[in-house]
């Protein structure tokens, strides 16, 4: 099954107190870049997530929001820094000595001097942080391939559908060709009798100058490799996988195909009939851009 470069995943973990939300949406990019957004104190997790997300993408510009909530209410202390409020102490009565003041400093002032109380964090444990994260993580990604999946189920069945009418195309390109040399030399004929009156025509020249009109508007090849081109992109899709840049290069050669037809028609049916062909490549082509 092929898979769109379009999804979105949404996962979401709350265990020991902890909270993780891992949100991941995509767009069609030609290679894969991934941009992550998480909480600085998760920034040592960055590689590890962009690796596990490579298990799952191949292809996209994908967007990671990673969000995270501590719910416990010790997920931080107070810190009491015994030497700094000695130091504080000890210059104090220096002053209140060499001063002549009355060194009248309580508790609750002291408290509040730089760095003599400081709030912390709580450092948890890594490894079960991690964990939490990874679950959130794996569930966002599960349902980011499934939402690209039956995104591609979609776009295949579409491109299909397509191919089939660009089947028809050339079937009457194919099948109008041979008429049109037909024509071409009846007209001739005509016209060469028109203007000779009763003299005859000269046979030899005649099939000379049709066999030359046929060579120059000949698409057989064209019409073979564009066969060749369409069977090839229908088994690619059928056969799944990241097919994205390979199918990218087959449409190329399918435009290729039908601008050497729409050059060489000298026939107004078949020129509209290649400027279709032209159309639904253009079609396939953008939505090709959007598979993985």
């Amino acid at each position: 099954m092929i898979r769109s470069m379009t999804g979105f995943g949404r996962g979401e973990t709350v265990e020991n107190s902890r909270k993780f939300t891992v949100e991941i949406k995509s767009v069609n990019h030609r290679y894969l870049d991934i941009n992550i957004k998480m909480p600085r104190a998760l920034n040592y997790f960055e590689t590890a997530v962009r690796s596990e997300l490579k298990k799952y993408i191949s292809r996209g510009k994908v967007d990671v929001f990673i969000l995270y909530e501590d719910l416990s209410e010790k997920s931080s202390t107070v810190r009491y820094n015994r030497q700094v409020a000695r130091d504080y102490l000890t210059y104090l009565h220096r002053m209140s000595e060499e001063f002549g003041l009355e060194c009248d400093v309580n508790v609750s002032a002291l408290a509040r001097f730089p760095e003599v109380l400081t709030m912390e964090e709580n450092d948890p444990d890594e490894e079960e942080l991690w964990k939490e994260l990874h679950r959130a993580l794996e569930g966002a990604a599960e349902m980011f391939v499934d939402a690209r999946t039956v995104e591609g189920r979609h776009l295949q069945e579409n491109l299909i559908e397509k191919l089939e009418g660009m089947k028809g195309l050339i079937d009457f390109i194919s099948e109008r060709s041979p008429q049109i040399v037909a024509d071409y030399r009846r007209k001739l004929e005509e016209k060469v009798r028109e203007l000779l009156a009763d003299a005859s025509v000269d046979e030899n020249r005649l099939v000379m100058e049709t066999i030359v009109f046929a060579d120059k508007i000949c698409v057989d090849e064209e019409i073979v490799r564009l066969r060749s081109h369409i069977e090839t992109t229908g088994n690619t899709l059928r056969q799944g996988g990241c097919i994205g840049r390979k199918l990218d290069f087959i449409v190329q050669e399918m435009n290729r195909e039908a601008n050497t037809i729409l050059s060489k028609a000298n026939d107004l049916d078949i020129a509209n009939r290649a400027i279709e062909l032209k159309t639904e490549i253009e079609k396939i082509r953008e939505q090709i851009q959007n598979i993985e």
